[in-house]
């Protein structure tokens, strides 16, 4: 049986008011979406930072639901930050089957839709469908399926140009109790997921962006001068983007006040610039 999970689709960060991570965001450089308003019961809104291939997304929550209690609970217990993996596949219903064949959980079936802003005026519509994983099988944050019925509206021209020189999606660094166990378990969830030996941890290939588990202490050491203490307990500490020019990005900072610290990659952000997530940059 195939797998049916090919790569990573996008990642978000859960934040506590959007219109302060939308202005956190563009000082870091990024083009950002106008904000995009769900259902009354999801009682969510985002704002979505584009790449050709990829992209992340802010999510926050704008009224009190009783379908969004679990995301309000986690923002109120620890704090915003990069807490879900959405992966990519193609008919996610399909997918969950095929995945219940293979003993990976799957759960949850929805689909739903927002309202979006064009360029030429007027109003679009983008839908998806998604399916969770299991929370068993997903040993850091959330991790779920996405399916585009419209990536015309989701991948518009005009947001995929930023200031920064940002191209995509570079991975995702969690330090879990157990990196080598978490490894493991994520790579379950990737046609592509194998698991690989790094200095003080364990990266896991997707078929895109690699995820990276590693000891507090290798994160220490990696993100030395960077305060990661209020990044939350069971999500992912730092999010990678791929850049054309470190030195564009070092510019853009500079001009945006925003301080920057050498890592062996490239340069990262403090999460008390960018949501509760630090922000590494690589050039690529």
């Amino acid at each position: 049986m195939s797998h049916p999970v090919v790569g990573i689709d996008h990642c978000y960060l859960l934040v506590e008011d959007l219109d302060r991570s939308l202005a956190q965001f563009q000082k870091l450089g990024f083009t950002l979406s106008p904000r995009g308003l769900h259902s009354a019961a999801m009682g969510s809104a985002n704002h979505t930072i584009m790449f050709p291939q990829d992209y992340f997304e802010l999510l926050g929550m704008v009224a009190p639901t009783e379908e969004n209690a679990g995301k309000r609970e986690l923002l109120r217990r620890d704090g915003e930050g990069l807490y879900a993996i959405a992966c990519r596949a193609g008919d996610v219903s399909e997918a969950g089957k095929k995945l219940g064949e293979l003993g990976i959980g799957t759960n949850g079936l929805r689909s739903f839709e927002r309202p979006v802003p064009l360029p030429g005026g007027g109003e679009g519509i983008a839908a998806f469908s998604v399916l969770q994983f299991d929370q068993k099988e997903v040993p850091v944050g959330m991790a779920f399926m996405c399916q585009h019925h419209t990536p015309e509206t989701v991948w518009l021209p005009e947001l995929l140009a930023h200031r920064n020189g940002a191209k995509g999606l570079a991975g995702a660094v969690a330090a879990p109790a157990d990196p080598e166990q978490a490894a493991r378990s994520y790579a379950r969830l990737f046609a592509a997921g194998k698991v690989t030996e790094v200095e003080g941890g364990w990266q896991v290939s997707t078929g895109s962006a690699p995820l990276t588990f590693v000891s507090r202490q290798t994160m220490d050491q990696r993100y030395e001068g960077v305060d990661l203490s209020a990044t939350p307990k069971n999500a992912f500490a730092v999010l990678q983007i791929a850049v054309d020019d470190l030195d564009k990005v070092r510019r853009v900072l500079d001009e945006e006040n925003v301080p920057a610290f050498p890592t062996g990659l490239g340069i990262v952000v403090a999460p008390a610039y960018a949501s509760g997530a630090g922000i590494e940059f690589i050039e690529s």
